[in-house]
């Protein structure tokens, strides 16, 4: 190619000292009167002479015009005729034009198969993908979005208003990074999230909408079997004694009571039998009340009353409630916050309640460790306020870890069962979540994370 170049120089320089030869010829012979036909018929030469240089000069132009216009409008389909008229050069240049287009019609073969491949994997998930531009104009939709929405096409995303606006109000409303929850008529449960993206300067926003309803409805079928597993247990183990202890108290009526002509008399084996039937009957009462009670507690949280908790003053207050206790126990306890003015929105009374709980468990499981230590710590981490409750205690063991959140199980002698799970629930009416990681004799450590 470098030598097809240097052969194009050599043409145009060749020329122009042709060019400049026959000028300074014509100049000499224009001065003498004798010579002023040949003056003319070389002046005629040097219009030859130029003409064929814009000839020569502008067919190349007009080919590196016509490549840059192929590249401009993607038109890789035409290509550039090999030929010999104007030199070697000429004739390498074409080849290069061709090379060129075919590297193009290649890189756009490819960029279509990939676009292709992306959007039957698009077409083809579970998730609806909507995008659309700061007009609303949409520019992508796979089926499932076309499905969520009760939909089959749509150019502008305002089109939604007259066909579902509640649903229009969710997709339009959403945060980026966030997500909205979205409940239709027909009992269809959807996530929506969005992100922000910048296409070709163009502001794009990316939503997504999945059908959480199957998880739900999953989620709702192992809950119920999990309470009916609980309920079936808690009562059996009440009324099954009951039941018993009723047949065998009939019998010692029966056997041990003796008829006198105006009264019963019962023998004082038979009337001890029967005072401690009585009393278990009593305390199998009064423990399916408590667990009844139990489960009312936890099926009947008030709302909570939100206000601003400064972390400091929401540490301080906890470790002076349970300092108390504290002082019962050989634990070394600690407890520090990351910032004066972190803050969280929150019903501090319910917050409490959590955070002594946490506390109670841990002070607990600390009973038999040599060396205690137990350390309540707020802090900013990943984009979120934590609460931490550490202990060095004998931790949770990998089974139990999978269940100390379901309601009314506890690996404890005594209790309800329903602390850990109540805790749970009022972190999740705040929008927020309850967590534990546990290495047995080393360390556990439950998180609140708001």
């Amino acid at each position: 190619m470098k030598f097809g170049f240097n052969d194009f120089r050599t043409r145009v320089t060749l020329r122009v000292i042709f060019l400049g030869l026959s000028m300074a010829l014509f100049m000499y012979m224009i001065a003498r009167p004798n010579m002023l036909f040949a003056a003319i018929l070389t002046f005629v030469i040097i219009i030859i002479q130029l003409v064929e240089i814009f000839r020569f000069i502008s067919q190349t132009n007009r080919k590196l015009t016509r490549f840059l216009e192929s590249v401009k409008y993607s038109d890789f389909i035409s290509g550039f005729t090999s030929d010999n008229k104007l030199g070697k050069s000429f004739k390498d240049l074409n080849v290069a034009f061709n090379e060129v287009l075919e590297a193009f019609r290649k890189a756009r073969s490819e960029k279509e198969e990939h676009w292709q491949y992306l959007n039957s994997v698009v077409q083809q998930v579970r998730t609806g993908i909507l995008s659309y531009d700061i007009d609303g104009n949409v520019q992508l939709m796979n089926a499932n979005a076309k499905r969520f929405m009760g939909i089959t096409s749509i150019k502008n995303i305002k089109e939604l208003i007259q066909i579902n606006p509640k649903l229009y109000h969710a997709v339009n409303s959403v945060e980026a990074g966030k997500s909205e929850l979205y409940k239709s008529s027909n009992e269809l449960y959807l996530t929506i999230q969005s992100t922000e993206l910048r296409i070709r300067g163009i502001d794009v926003k990316l939503v997504t909408l999945q059908n959480i309803q199957p998880e739900l409805q999953k989620q709702e079928l192992e809950a119920w079997q999990n309470l009916t597993r609980v309920l079936r247990h808690e009562i059996m183990n009440s009324i099954t004694p009951i039941s018993s202890l009723t047949s065998t108290l009939r019998e010692i009526l029966d056997h041990d009571m003796v008829r006198k002509e105006t009264h019963y008399e019962l023998k004082d084996e038979g009337a001890d039998d029967l005072r401690e039937g009585l009393s278990t009957i009593e305390n199998r009462s009064k423990g399916l009340i408590k667990f009844i009670d139990a489960y009312r507690e936890y099926t009947s949280l008030p709302k909570p009353k939100m206000s601003t908790v400064r972390i400091k003053d929401l540490i301080e207050k906890v470790a002076q409630l349970m300092k108390t206790e504290l002082r019962k126990t050989q634990i070394d306890f600690h407890y520090e916050w990351g910032s004066e003015y972190l803050t969280i929105q929150a019903d501090v009374e319910m917050i409490e309640q959590v955070l002594i709980n946490l506390l109670k468990n841990a002070i607990e499981a600390l009973n038999e460790t040599p060396d205690p230590r137990l350390e309540l710590t707020g802090r900013y981490d990943e984009n979120a306020v934590k609460i931490e409750v550490i202990d060095n205690g004998p931790g949770i063991i990998k089974e139990a870890l999978e269940h100390i959140f379901v309601p009314f199980y506890t690996t404890k002698r005594t209790g309800s069962g329903i602390g850990l799970s109540l805790s749970r629930q009022i972190m999740q009416m705040h929008n927020g979540s309850l967590s534990v990681e546990s290495e047995p004799d080393v360390k556990t450590v439950f998180t609140m994370k708001f």
